[in-house]
């Protein structure tokens, strides 16, 4: 399959509150994609601040209240939690607590893209620290989620720490430390380095990767890899987490280092319409 033609990589800060260095994975992209422009947009929403109410209320009402409920359609919000979005737009509080529907963000977060850059050779990526998640069929839950690729790309920093598994031996300590009542920081002391934690000075490294993902969903349709030493790889387990971005011998597989060598070495096809259905990591 040829690649199309990258027109930009667009990064939007939406919330990470600090948790990365922003301008480093633009500098990563910048050495990785060498024909393409990468620009860092900042906060989302500071372009089209008269709608904050708006987008308060969409964002409300995509709320996960039950995990083993189906959010089918959207829900009409309480005048309170309009008032919580409205502030966490503004960057006068954080996420923490509250779980949305990710298809649904991202669909919300899509309708911010300027109309003239809904084309497959922009890559639009929206960091934040809002948890989402997506509905299973197989076992009818939602399960949260560390990015979702679509139109545009969302990753969250707050689910790469929560969504892919611990070890086996950390879930049967933490159960048995619930029972004790003995104290979870201890559980994570002792656990240190073995997972993804919050305010991580590992995390800016991580996301580099993910914003690959994204990038190669934007050129095939495909952001994931079945080598487990690839960035690509679709990691489910904290520990494939953190030995495909930070601890693999290398970091693309053959395969992919060619295609992004391509990139920089001939001009694809024309991007046309975005299209492509969304994927979910």
């Amino acid at each position: 399959m040829k690649a199309i033609r990258l027109e930009a990589v667009l990064l939007y800060d939406e919330g990470t509150a600090g948790e990365l260095n922003i301008e480093e994975i633009a500098g990563y992209l910048r050495d990785k994609l060498r024909r393409v422009p990468v620009e860092v947009r900042g906060n989302p929403f500071v372009f089209c601040r008269e709608k904050d109410p708006d987008w308060a209320r969409k964002l409300a009402s995509i709320k996960v209240q039950d995990a083993s409920r189906k959010l089918v359609a959207v829900q009409e919000p309480l005048y309170g939690e309009i008032q919580y979005e409205q502030r966490r737009i503004l960057g006068k509080t954080r996420a923490f607590g509250v779980l949305y529907d990710g298809f649904h963000l991202l669909r919300v977060f899509s309708e911010l893209i300027p109309r003239e850059e809904r084309a497959l050779g922009f890559v639009h990526v929206f960091l934040t620290n809002r948890l989402f998640a997506t509905w299973d069929d197989g076992d009818r839950r939602y399960h949260a989620r560390t990015s979702v690729y679509g139109p545009c790309c969302v990753i969250s920093t707050t689910g790469i720490v929560e969504a892919p598994a611990r070890s086996r031996e950390y879930y049967v300590l933490k159960r048995q430390y619930e029972m004790l009542g003995k104290d979870l920081l201890e559980l994570k002391e002792r656990f240190k380095g073995d997972f993804i934690d919050y305010q991580d000075a590992r995390l800016t490294e991580v996301v580099k990767g993910y914003v690959m993902q994204a990038v190669l969903y934007s050129l095939t349709g495909d952001p994931f890899c079945d080598d487990k030493g690839c960035r690509l790889y679709n990691a489910h387990w904290q520990a494939e987490l953190i030995f495909a971005q930070l601890e693999s011998g290398y970091e693309f597989c053959p395969r992919h280092a060619g295609l992004l060598q391509s990139v920089n070495e001939e001009i694809g096809e024309e991007p046309t319409c975005l299209s492509t259905a969304p994927m979910l990591n």
